[in-house]
C-alpha cells in the first residue's frame, strides 16, 4: 500500500476518535468514550474496573499525543493524526496497537458480564455502538473479533484487531 492509500485510510479512522466533532482529537475525547462506555455497562468510575478504563483512556490518549501532537498544544488535528498514524504504520502496525493496550484491557474488563477476560460479542457489539458505530457495523465487527467463534473476545484478539483496523486496504472498511 502506497503512501497516499495509507493517509486516505487513516484519515478516515480520525472520525473515530473525534468523538465529539470539534475537528481534533483531545483528551476529552477519550475521557468521553471512557464515560460512555461505562454508563452503557451499569459500572461506577470509582470502582476498579471504571478507574481502570479511565487510567486507559489516559495512557491511550497520551500514546496517541506522543505520536501525533507535534505542535505540542495537547490537541491532535487531522493532519497531525495523518501524519503520526502513517509514520508508526509503516514502522509496525503491532507497536501502534500497543498504545490502545491499556483502554482495550479495561474495556473488556467492563464489558466481561461473567469476569473470565473475555467479553461477549453481544456486549461488545453494545460497546462498539456506545463508541460510535452503527449497529451493522458495530454487529460485523464484533462477530469478526471472535476469530476462534467461541462467542467470546480477548484482550490479545482486540488489539489484533486494533492493529488490523489500522491496515485494512480500503478507506472505508
Amino acid at each position: 500500500m502506497d503512501s497516499a492509500e495509507y493517509e486516505r485510510k487513516i484519515a478516515f479512522r480520525f472520525a473515530a476518535f473525534d468523538q465529539d466533532g470539534n475537528g481534533y482529537i483531545d483528551r476529552a475525547d477519550f475521557n468521553a468514550a471512557a464515560a460512555r462506555l461505562l454508563a452503557e455497562f451499569g459500572t461506577t468510575a470509582r470502582c476498579d474496573k471504571g478507574q481502570a478504563l479511565y487510567t486507559g483512556a489516559e495512557a491511550f490518549w497520551q500514546g496517541m499525543a506522543g505520536i501525533a501532537d507535534v505542535d505540542g498544544d495537547q490537541r491532535v488535528t487531522r493532519e497531525e493524526f495523518v501524519g503520526g498514524a502513517v509514520k508508526r504504520l509503516r514502522d509496525n502496525p503491532e507497536r501502534f496497537a500497543e498504545i490502545a493496550r491499556p483502554f482495550l484491557r479495561a474495556a473488556i474488563a467492563v464489558t466481561d458480564g461473567d469476569n473470565q477476560g473475555a467479553a461477549s460479542v453481544p456486549a461488545l457489539e453494545r460497546a462498539l455502538r456506545v463508541l460510535g458505530a452503527d449497529a451493522p457495523t458495530a454487529e460485523l465487527a464484533a462477530r469478526s473479533l471472535d476469530a476462534d467463534r467461541d462467542g467470546k473476545v480477548t484482550e490479545d484478539q482486540a488489539v489484533s484487531a486494533f492493529a488490523d483496523y489500522f491496515t485494512v486496504f480500503a478507506p472505508d472498511a
